[in-house]
């Protein structure tokens, strides 16, 4: 299949080729998700019906915070006539926290302190002490993320009604269905109906599923590789269990050094630019090489 087959799944191809998941997360700290229903078309705060100007000044101001903006809706787009949900999360690996509001006015988005998001303080909103199931859903940026993306959502949303959220593109869209779990910053992949549940239910008693976990989000990917490099060695599924107390990188070499209780790993990663060009999209018009991760070595130090 090229690029412009309309039947091309990124999806399917990334199955049918054995695609590790592992490691693939995108590298975000902080995130703010903002309730709209949709239509979301291809580029959310772009094409979604804002206000004037709104998309574009929200992603200026998230940007200089260093803030991912995200869209979210309920998988019945039901809404709160109350005004705009918003959610600020920080997913720092020892200290992740959530806050929330509902704003009447969209503009207020503008007023928010999204520089102390980005930089790990309170917004002063809110403490929301529940998790957030993030499910995308976001099709018309690529099928299989609507394909594979609502069932999960709502499978889920069946389970934990409140905590349950459809968002536009996080990225990956190859391991559709993709959730992520804030505020820990936890990327799942290749989820459907059933298992998203599981992985849910494991989230709330405090354990990871090392099988679909695409990675950390609060490290860089090579990182994220290390730490389920090690997890699976371990067969540690506790969630706050591995600690990450320091990490070097040195051209195509990551070495990252954990802590598991009073014993420290170092783990040393290799990362390069895979040798096969692939269509990694549904969408995409021209093939890329696939990121890929190897386990150079995993030493006990203490």
């Amino acid at each position: 299949m090229t690029s412009r087959d309309p039947a091309f799944r990124c999806a399917i191809a990334s199955d049918q080729r054995d695609e590790p998941m592992t490691g693939t997360a995108s590298t975000v700290r902080a995130f703010l998700l903002v309730e709209h229903p949709g239509p979301w078309g291809v580029d959310a705060l772009r094409d979604a019906r804002l206000p004037d100007g709104l998309g574009d000044s929200l992603r200026r101001a998230a940007a200089a915070a260093k803030v991912r903006p995200l869209l979210v809706r309920r998988p019945d787009r039901r809404t709160d006539e109350a005004g705009v949900q918003v959610f600020a999360a920080f997913a720092h690996p020892s200290r992740s926290w959530i806050e929330a509001t509902v704003l009447t006015d969209p503009h207020e988005l503008l007023d928010l302190d999204l520089a102390a998001l980005g930089a790990g303080r309170s917004m002063g909103l809110t403490p929301y002490d529940a998790p957030l199931f993030c499910v995308c859903t976001h099709g018309r940026h690529d099928a299989c993320c609507a394909e594979r993306g609502r069932p999960v959502a709502a499978a889920l949303a069946e389970a934990y009604p409140q905590q349950t959220w459809e968002v536009s593109h996080i990225g990956g869209d190859r391991f559709a269905g993709n959730m992520l779990v804030l505020p820990q910053g936890l990327y799942y992949g290749r989820l459907d109906a059933e298992s998203s549940v599981a992985v849910a239910e494991g989230h709330v008693a405090g354990r990871l599923d090392l099988d679909r976990l695409r990675g950390r989000s609060s490290y860089t990917m090579p990182v994220q590789f290390a730490e389920l490099a090690l997890r699976r060695h371990l067969g540690e599924t506790r969630e706050g269990a591995v600690r990450l107390v320091s990490r070097q990188r040195r051209n195509e070499l990551t070495d990252a050094t954990f802590a598991v209780g009073d014993v420290r790993w170092d783990v040393q990663v290799r990362t390069m630019p895979g040798a096969e060009l692939v269509q990694l999209t549904c969408k995409a018009t021209r093939d890329n090489p696939m990121p890929q991760h190897e386990l150079v070595s995993m030493t006990q130090v203490t």
